[in-house]
């Protein structure tokens, strides 16, 4: 273990993660479920630190007991406190050990019970990940040299953390079931049941630019996961080296791959690619050469792909961020592909115990070495988070009722209307009237003041010949936002400068553009639009609508529509005008 400064200032990057995982979530998922996510995401670190400091890391570092399975569980962070190389091991793990409950709640989000959450991440750090990293890290089994060829590798975590975080994913969405209206069955119906379906919905998350932030920073902070263990700048700069590489090249294939698969390159899924490129890498980012990264990133961007479409599509498991696929697909192959890659020359330069893999001559032990480890860790985490996940189902309950899941967790499990409080519908106090016929606030002394106007009379009707015989018209435009302006200018031409326009969803016969979300056809694509709205009178409408026409006309679908509406009165606010004349300018009275 190294003893230097970016051993601690690596762990504490290794922290910040979770801020990256809680930015990926909550993106990724709806807005009424953002609260809750951010909860989590906040919880299982915190959760997870006490039992780390009561039983984990006895666990981990305990020890070595039963041929190298388990260590003796101790207290050894309260009686060697004072030994810098226990507080720097203990910090470093347990940011670690919070990574791997972390991913899970991206794949069981939206539909988990929050206090489910809590207790199958405290499990997760006591027992799940420092039983199976002692094995490797903390002088079990594993860390011997197997046959007596080669020794298991795993640098920074590919199966002990992301392989064992996407294989409780995957339980906890198997067992959970999937999110209300995900899969429908042949009538068109929302079912959770797995054979049943028929239909798969896309449920878009609603806030990609948080999604992409949150990637950011985990690809910031993924230079500490991977850079933290390493014994001097030389081999620091060789990790963050191959780590880039891998990383750039999984989110190119990606994005290539979802180009030349859907048409366009799909945002979401590339945002994956870069995730999936550093999980691939961690396990190898300090035994193979700049070439060897650019094949296992590489792999990386499309196994992704696959795997999201594979688990969603065909398997009819939900899972929103895609942890599945990114943490327990690409940590499963970044594993298996050290023994592909792995270069003694590499290996020795860093220190490391010198490994050729398949690709470098070295025969298929390391290849082999690799594959029983990752048995093995599979085998342990599929007994524990089974076990433990139907355990919660049958007494405190797993899945959140009906109605919570459809009105969103933040307000049934935390009292959040809204984690966007600027958006909740919340009535002003002033809204509020007493019995004295005053707003609340001010009778309550709240400093609100009110103004006494007085109203102007409505003016005597006396209408002109022409007022008279007006008629008043309401046309409605619907049209793509990039003609509005070409609109504008028509209308204008014709005298017409009254307009309400409205940013608006819609979709005419031709039920939108086919898209796609991360693979899945978007049923009925709602297209963004521009609604205008305008009355005349004085103006024929016959010239309102033949502007209107050829200001829109490409001959192309989706150019709009118009509807014309008769309407009865109008009255002007400030004058009390009404009819033809409300509609009429100033300077026109």
């Amino acid at each position: 273990m190294s003893d230097g400064l970016f051993y601690v200032v690596g762990a504490v990057l290794v922290w910040f993660m979770q801020a990256g995982f809680a930015m990926v979530e909550t993106g990724f998922t709806r807005a009424k479920n953002a609260g809750n996510i951010i909860m989590k995401n906040l919880m299982d670190f915190c959760l997870g630190t006490i039992v780390f400091v009561l039983l984990g890391f006895g666990l981990l570092y305990g020890t070595d007991t039963l041929g190298g399975l388990i260590g003796i569980p101790n207290l050894m962070i309260f009686s060697d406190f004072v030994t810098p190389e226990i507080a720097q091991d203990f910090f470093f793990n347990l940011v670690f050990c919070a990574t791997t409950a972390t991913i899970v709640s991206g794949a069981m989000a939206e539909r988990t019970k929050f206090l489910s959450y809590c207790i199958y991440s405290l499990v997760i750090s006591a027992i799940v990940y420092p039983i199976e990293a002692h094995w490797v890290w903390g002088g079990g089994w594993l860390s011997e040299a197997l046959f007596g060829h080669a020794t298991y590798v795993d640098f920074a975590g590919s199966s002990l953390i992301h392989m064992v975080g996407g294989i409780s994913s995957i339980i906890g969405a198997l067992i959970l079931g999937p999110r209300w209206g995900k899969y429908l069955d042949k009538d068109g119906k929302p079912t959770l049941v797995r054979k049943e379906v028929k239909y798969v919905r896309a449920i878009p998350g609603h806030n990609l630019t948080i999604g992409a932030l949150g990637v950011f920073i985990l690809w910031f902070c993924w230079y500490g996961f991977n850079g933290a263990a390493t014994e001097s700048v030389d081999q620091l700069a060789q990790v963050l080296v191959t780590t880039t590489i891998a990383t750039a090249a999984a989110t190119c294939a990606t994005m290539i791959f979802t180009w030349i698969k859907n048409k366009k390159p799909d945002v979401s899924m590339t945002l994956n690619g870069s995730l999936a490129g550093l999980v691939a890498i961690t396990a190898g980012c300090a035994n193979v050469d700049p070439i060897g990264a650019f094949f296992i990133g590489l792999v990386a961007g499309v196994l992704v792909v696959v795997a999201v479409e594979l688990i969603d599509k065909k398997l009819h498991v939900d899972d929103p961020v895609g942890a599945i696929a990114v943490h327990g697909a690409n940590g499963l192959w970044g594993t298996l592909a050290v023994g592909l890659f792995s270069s003694a020359a590499v290996c020795e330069a860093n220190g490391l115990t010198a490994q050729n893999g398949l690709f470098y001559g070295g025969g298929g032990w390391l290849l082999l070495t690799q594959l029983i480890g990752i048995l093995c860790i599979a085998a342990w985490t599929i007994l524990t988070m089974v076990a433990l996940f139907l355990l919660l189902k049958k007494t405190v309950g797993l899945r959140a009722a009906k109605v919570e899941e459809i009105e969103g967790l933040d307000k049934h499990e935390h009292g959040l209307p809204s984690a966007y409080a600027d958006f909740a519908p919340v009535p002003l106090a002033a809204e509020i009237i007493d019995p004295e016929g005053l707003p609340a606030a001010v009778a309550a002394g709240a400093g609100v003041t009110v103004t006494d106007m007085t109203v102007p009379a409505m003016p005597a009707v006396s209408e002109s010949k022409e007022a008279s015989a007006a008629k008043m018209s309401k046309v409605v435009i619907l049209t793509k936002q990039s003609k509005f302006e070409d609109l504008k200018q028509a209308l204008n031409a014709i005298g017409v400068t009254g307009l309400t326009v409205t940013q608006v969803l819609g979709c005419g016969v031709q039920k939108g553009a086919s898209e796609y979300y991360r693979g899945v056809k978007v049923d009925m694509d709602l297209l963004p639009k521009v609604k205008v709205e305008v009355v005349v009178s004085k103006v024929p409408v016959t010239e309102v609508v033949d502007a209107a026409r050829k200001a829109l006309y490409t001959g192309h679908i989706g150019d709009g529509k118009i509807f014309v509406y008769d309407v009865e009165d109008v009255v002007r606010v400030r004058t009390g005008e009404s009819g033809y004349d409300a509609l009429q300018d100033a300077d026109d009275e």
